[in-house]
Order: structure tokens, then C-alpha cells, then sequence
């Protein structure tokens, strides 16, 4: 038993060392910070834009797939328009402002350049500072991009159009839930008009208390949801052929709403809904090797980060292309998008293609609603069936106590008792190989170095007195799913995102600035193991005295709010094993 139960711990620590490893592997893309310059002169270019088309098609992947006939006929020079760089300008932006947008819209293609979250800080210690989205400088690169391609597409020929505004500053205003922006023009007798939805965020009854801590009734799940819509009026005498094409560019810089310390990564990179995979991964490895392509019935691409996620939601009644290209040298971007099948529209006919663009943060209840599959972008790991129900269980508490941290200590009560049976059974277990300890040190000096007679008798020993050498070890496994869960969902969900609990903790999705977590779980992993029998074997009881200092090691840079989880588990845990063990000892005493 003594064994077992030493190469079972030393196990777990190597299992949650490995986790964090592997998790890093799966989820991280190692950035390979490219060096993106644009320079100042490419910032004060003239308002209309040339595309930089690259073809990289292959011709033999062709024979498979077709990319839809207004993609195809953009331009004899350019075949797969998917491939073109429709390159923002950064002249004469427009800006936007709502409850939870500041954003920024470049007039020429009308692209959606810059994008702060006014209710997400980027660091807690400066709340006045938002984190930024969308970005495009010098130092980084990351925009949503659309366009109307096609024949008559006025984005595809090459040049981007250059829209008009009414004004260079819109707020949606006190009083007001929905705000349009439009952007106005007119080429060949055909007038476009591209117009961008933004919703209020908050119910306006709310307070600024429930809204400055996010409370749930209180969110508006379109706050985060922009409406894309393009209204094509054509006036000529000729039929008018285009599609839709929504991207989203990137760079392959890091994560900059990452706040781990762990050396862990959240995934960061593209994702794709399709009828075989509702969550489809597009590594940026993936990406660099090979281009994804794929007609699906609406469905949604998304780039995601930690916490946070942009995606582009096209009309849930269409077919259309989703698609990922990885940019070659020296531009080196990501790009992730669909284009919308080919639509005629008659003269002295209008249409309208509409799309969403959901930019902010990884709330499921959001996502969900917006598009089957969304929520999967709040990945909690393999182990997802387990932390759903977790996260639900701990969201409905935390709507009855308003307080993450508490909320937290109750979860762990809950789960405490759920595994109240089998937490009992392996005390039980460990109780009794306590009170054999006596009797097994006498077997030890009556068999010398005959390790062989040494074992045939503490067998014989655990039959007689009825004890399970491998009662305590199942118990431990089962609960080893549910912690790795809560974990991915302390870490995964932007609900604990710089959520504070009292006293010097302000983060729970951090690491405890003090320490003082960590230091006070390493104490009761102490106090723990000397409610353990101890291991006969010098060697395994110096690893034992080891363990409480290796995991406070690991769990210094943990997020404040799993080492809270695990420090009241451990308490909750050597109450139970005290009481249980001197039950057991007593009654051990009395058939003696």
C-alpha cells in the first residue's frame, strides 16, 4: 500500500507537470513574432487602395473543389480572389463609440481597423486603459476585413472603394439601443451603401455597480454582435453580379490578453464550424502547411485568443466558401473568412447581403445564441462534458452570492460531498494501514532482507485483517478528471478574467501576487500526509516530506482562484480524514 500510495502521488505530480506541458502544446501556437512594418509612408497612402494579389492555388486541389463562380470570375489576373490583400489604409478614420465598443473604420473598404473593449481593462492595476482587439501598426496587425467581390464587386477590381460618411465621430447615445452607421458609394450607376449595426450593451435601468461587475441580467448578448450589412441599389441597365467576402488578418504575434503565468497558453489561433466538426481547429502550423477550404451552410470562422474571440457569422441560409490562407513572405499574415455565394440583381432591383461580426469576449450564453457551435470557442480541453457542468453549477452560485471567490469555496463543499463516499472509503483505507503499522514494522524485523517472505506476509496481513492495500488509490483517480476541469474552466472562462475576492486577491484568474495561497496549500499537503501512515522505506518517506514543497512550487503560478479551490479542498479533506481515522483507530482499539 505503501508502495502504491507514494508512486501514486509522485505520479500525480508528474501528470499535472505534464499537463501543463502538453496543454501549452495544444492550445499555445508559439508566436513567430514576425516583423510587421508599415511604414509611414504606406500609413498616408491615397484614399483608393490596389490589391497586392498572391495565387498560391494549386490547380490539382481545384479538380476537388471550385470556389463559387463570383469568387472564380473576380478578375482574369487574379482567379482565386480569396487570396487577395485588401490593405487597409488608415486615412480619415471613422470612429464609433458604444457602451462596450470603441472602434475605429477605415472609409477606404470600410474595414474595421481598431476595436477596444471598454468593460474589459487590459490589466487590472489600470482600469481606465481598455484592451484592444483589433489593431493596425506597426507593431501589430489584426483588422476584420469585407468586401463585395465578383464581376461587378466594387472591391474587386482591383481597387478598394472609398466610402462617405455623414460624420468622422458617432456615440450611441443615452436613450438609444441600436446605432447605424453608414457608409455610402456609387460606381456604374450602381449606389452601395455598407451599414454597420452596434447594440447596447448594458440595459440602460442597471446601475453602474451591476455594470461594472458585468452582471448577467444586466448584458445585452447583441452588445458584442455588429451588424454588416450591404445594400446594393442598382440604377444601370445591366444586371449586377457580386458576393460577399468577410476575413478576419492577423499577425503571428503572441496573445496579448493572456494573463497566465504557468508557461501555459490558451489556444490561440483559427477555428471553423462544419457539419463533421461543430469546433475545428486551424492551427497557425496547420495553416502555414495547408489552406483550408470548404463550402458549408452557415456555420462561422473565428480567430481566437484567451478570453476573447472574433468571428464572422454569415446568414445561416447560405452556402458559403470558409476559407484559411497563410500570407507568404514577406507579409506574413493569417487569413480566415468565407465568401458568400453570387447573387444578380436586375436593374432598378436593391439586395442585401447582411453578416455579423461578433468581436469580444468568450460569454457562452452570447455565443450560442449567435451560432451553433460559437460557445465551443470557450475550450475547456477534452475534458469538456465535465467542466460544462461545472462552469453551470459555479455560474449559478456565483448568481446567488455575487462574489467569484466565495462562490469558489462552495463549489469545492459541493464537490467535496458529491465524492463524500468515496473520499470516506479511501481514509477508511488509509486509517487502517495506519493502525497495521505496528504489526508491519514487526513483520519487517522478523524477515530480515527476504523481501520475498517480507511480501507473502503483509499479504497475508492485509487478508486477515480485511484491508484493501489499493482502497485509497481509486478514490484519488476518479476526483484527478474533476480537478483538471475546474482548472481549464478557471482558466478558459473571462468570467473569472480580473475578477477580485478579498483582501490582496483582485485576480482570481492570476497568480496570487504574495504567494501567501500557495504557501498555505504546501502547509496543509503537510498536515495531510502526517494523517498518513507513514512509508516504511526511508528513501519513499523522503519523498513524501518532498511533495508538499514540489506542488507549492508548481502552484505559485497558478491562478489564485484553482490554489483557493485546492487549499479549501485540502482543509475540507483533513477534517474528514481526522475525524474518519480516529473512528476507525477506536474501533481498531476495541476489537484489539
Amino acid at each position: 500500500m505503501d508502495i502504491q500510495r507514494t508512486f501514486l502521488i509522485v505520479a500525480l505530480a508528474i501528470v499535472t507537470y505534464a499537463l501543463v506541458l502538453q496543454w501549452n502544446q495544444d492550445y499555445g501556437q508559439v508566436a513567430d513574432n514576425p516583423s510587421v512594418t508599415i511604414s509611414s509612408s504606406a500609413q498616408q497612402q491615397p484614399a483608393v487602395q490596389h490589391f497586392n494579389t498572391v495565387n498560391t492555388t494549386d490547380t490539382k486541389n481545384n479538380e476537388d473543389f471550385s470556389v463559387p463562380a463570383a469568387v472564380a470570375n473576380a478578375s482574369q489576373e487574379a482567379p482565386n480572389t480569396l487570396n487577395q490583400d485588401l490593405t487597409p489604409s488608415n486615412t480619415g478614420l471613422i470612429y464609433v463609440k458604444t457602451d462596450v465598443l470603441e472602434l475605429a473604420v477605415d472609409p477606404v473598404g470600410g474595414d474595421i481597423v481598431e476595436l477596444k473593449l471598454s468593460q474589459y481593462p487590459r490589466q487590472a492595476k489600470n482600469p481606465d486603459i481598455p484592451l484592444q482587439l483589433f489593431e493596425n501598426s506597426s507593431e501589430r496587425v489584426y483588422i476584420a476585413q469585407s468586401g463585395l467581390m465578383g464581376k461587378n464587386g466594387p472591391d474587386a477590381s482591383g481597387e478598394r472603394p472609398h466610402y462617405s460618411t455623414e460624420k468622422q465621430y458617432y456615440q450611441l447615445v443615452e436613450g438609444e439601443d441600436s446605432l447605424n452607421v453608414d457608409f455610402t458609394f456609387s460606381k456604374n450607376n450602381v449606389n452601395y451603401t455598407k451599414r454597420f449595426t452596434f447594440h447596447r450593451g448594458y440595459n440602460q435601468s442597471c446601475t453602474e455597480r451591476q455594470i461594472e461587475q458585468r452582471k448577467k441580467e444586466c448584458m445585452n448578448e447583441l452588445g458584442y454582435q455588429i451588424g454588416v450589412t450591404y445594400l446594393v441599389d442598382n440604377q444601370s441597365n445591366e444586371n449586377w453580379q457580386g458576393s460577399l467576402l468577410a476575413r478576419i488578418k492577423r499577425d503571428g504575434q503572441g496573445d496579448p490578453s493572456s494573463t497566465t503565468a504557468t508557461n501555459t497558453a490558451t489556444y490561440l489561433g483559427a477555428a471553423v464550424w462544419t457539419p463533421d466538426e461543430p469546433y475545428k481547429k486551424l492551427k497557425m502550423g496547420m495553416m502555414d502547411d495547408k489552406e483550408f477550404k470548404q463550402k458549408v451552410e452557415g456555420g462561422w470562422v473565428a480567430w481566437l485568443q484567451h478570453y476573447f474571440v472574433a468571428a464572422w457569422v454569415p446568414d445561416s441560409g447560405t452556402t458559403n466558401t470558409m476559407f484559411s490562407q497563410r500570407r507568404v513572405e514577406p507579409s506574413k499574415f493569417y487569413v480566415v473568412g468565407y465568401a458568400s455565394p453570387e447573387v444578380q440583381v436586375a436593374p432598378g432591383e436593391h439586395y442585401q447581403f447582411k453578416s455579423t461580426l461578433y468581436a469580444g469576449p468568450k460569454i457562452q450564453s452570447h455565443l450560442k445564441k449567435l451560432s451553433p457551435g460559437l460557445e465551443l470557442t470557450v475550450d475547456y480541453g477534452f475534458l469538456w462534458f465535465i467542466a460544462q457542468p461545472i462552469f453551470w453549477l459555479l455560474t449559478f452560485i456565483h448568481s446567488l452570492l455575487g462574489n467569484w471567490g466565495w462562490s469558489i469555496i462552495l463549489l469545492t463543499v459541493i464537490i467535496k460531498l458529491i465524492f463524500f463516499p468515496l473520499s470516506a472509503a479511501s481514509y477508511k483505507s488509509m486509517a487502517r494501514m495506519r493502525g497495521l503499522a505496528p504489526k508491519v514494522q514487526a513483520l519487517k524485523d522478523s524477515c530480515g532482507d527476504d523481501k520475498q517472505k517480507l511480501s507473502q506476509g503483509m499479504m497475508e496481513l492485509y487478508k486477515k485483517e480485511k484491508v484493501n492495500p489499493l482502497g485509497g488509490c481509486l478514490p484519488i483517480l476518479v476526483q484527478m478528471p474533476v480537478f483538471l476541469s475546474l482548472y481549464w474552466v478557471l482558466l478558459e472562462s473571462v468570467e473569472m478574467r480580473q475578477v477580485p475576492w478579498m483582501l490582496w486577491l483582485t485576480d482570481l484568474s492570476s497568480k496570487d501576487p504574495y504567494f501567501i495561497l500557495p504557501i498555505i496549500m504546501g502547509i496543509s499537503m503537510f498536515v495531510q500526509q502526517k494523517l498518513n501512515p507513514a512509508p516504511p522505506d526511508p528513501m519513499q518517506a523522503k519523498v513524501m516530506k518532498m511533495l508538499p514543497i514540489i506542488f507549492t512550487f508548481f502552484f505559485l503560478w497558478f491562478p489564485a482562484g484553482l490554489v483557493l479551490y485546492w487549499v479549501v479542498n485540502n482543509i475540507l479533506s483533513i477534517a474528514q480524514q481526522w475525524y474518519i481515522t480516529r473512528k476507525v483507530e477506536r474501533a481498531m482499539a476495541t476489537k484489539a
